[in-house]
């Protein structure tokens, strides 16, 4: 048995075609026992209710853990409380508190909600005093891209704790070394709750390339060279992509890592074959 944990992140789906690929997804990951399956969620009204509807069927019909993603993005103290008693009314227990993108769009200056909360501090203070939720947060390698140094980052994530999370996700990262290099600062301030690696594989490396630009993660050279016309032949970029990712986590179980949290944008393929090459093997019965 793998002594490594898994948790795996989906996003609410637009379309009946994408609501029935999340759930084939969720059915084959499921046996994995990962310890947990997150939900993201959107400000909109719409989107906001997609999640909850997601976050209900997961609940509803498997045996799965679910931690509800919750930001503070245009909505009141008022209305979040209320997203909040209605996930632990449908048996969350889990919340990942994150302040969310702007509005306005990423790189645009992130604005309060007047009557809202502050930031993830103030959200997962918030979140407790509604429930006993475990709170898992973000935290950022590289550092946040608002942040002016590290400092700042790891004062913020230090507030994060002292506001009640167990837990801090990491941004997507393709350079273990800044990785351990935080890791360490983070040790340093004290700060020893878990920080579990946020694993993307690749799907489409110029939507990576663009995602990577607006939040501030580094792609070394040699991953690009990896990945070079690969986009226009999917067949291969999957075979690559499975691979380098699960080279990246055996490289981070060699540094003494244990926990991995997979963005598998609603696809199972990527995620589960490099759980297959770290030794997870579906547990039957839990399907």
């Amino acid at each position: 048995m793998s002594p490594l944990k898994v948790s795996f992140e989906f996003f609410p789906p637009k379309t009946e075609t994408m609501a029935e690929t999340l759930w084939q997804s969720v059915e084959k990951l499921a046996p994995l026992q990962p310890d947990f399956v997150s939900v993201t969620y959107g400000a909109g009204g719409s989107t906001r209710d997609r999640t909850h509807k997601t976050v209900a069927r997961i609940v509803d019909n498997t045996d799965l853990a679910v931690a509800a993603h919750l930001t503070t993005v245009d909505a009141t103290r008022e209305e979040v409380d209320e997203v909040l008693r209605d996930y632990w009314n449908v048996g969350v227990r889990h919340i990942v508190a994150l302040r969310g993108d702007p509005s306005a769009g990423v790189g645009e200056k992130y604005v309060p909600t007047p009557g809202g909360y502050a930031n993830a501090a103030d959200l997962a203070a918030g979140a407790k005093a509604i429930g006993d939720f475990e709170i898992s947060v973000g935290c950022y390698p590289e550092k946040h891209p608002e942040s002016a140094d590290f400092q700042v980052d790891i004062d913020l994530l230090k507030a994060k704790v002292d506001a009640g999370a167990t837990r801090a996700i990491t941004q997507f990262f393709y350079d273990n070394d800044k990785f351990e290099d935080y890791l360490e600062k983070v040790r340093a301030a004290g700060i020893d709750i878990p920080i579990v690696p946020g694993i993307m594989p690749v799907s489409s490396f110029k939507a990576l390339d663009r995602m990577s630009g607006l939040c501030g993660t580094s792609i070394p050279a040699q991953m690009r060279r990896i990945f070079e016309n690969l986009d226009d032949d999917p067949d291969t970029r999957r075979l690559v992509a499975a691979t380098v990712a699960a080279q990246q986590c055996y490289d981070l179980v060699d540094r003494g890592v244990t926990d991995f949290h997979f963005y598998t944008l609603n696809r199972a393929d990527l995620s589960f074959a490099v759980c297959h090459m770290l030794g997870l093997r579906p547990n039957t019965a839990a399907a």
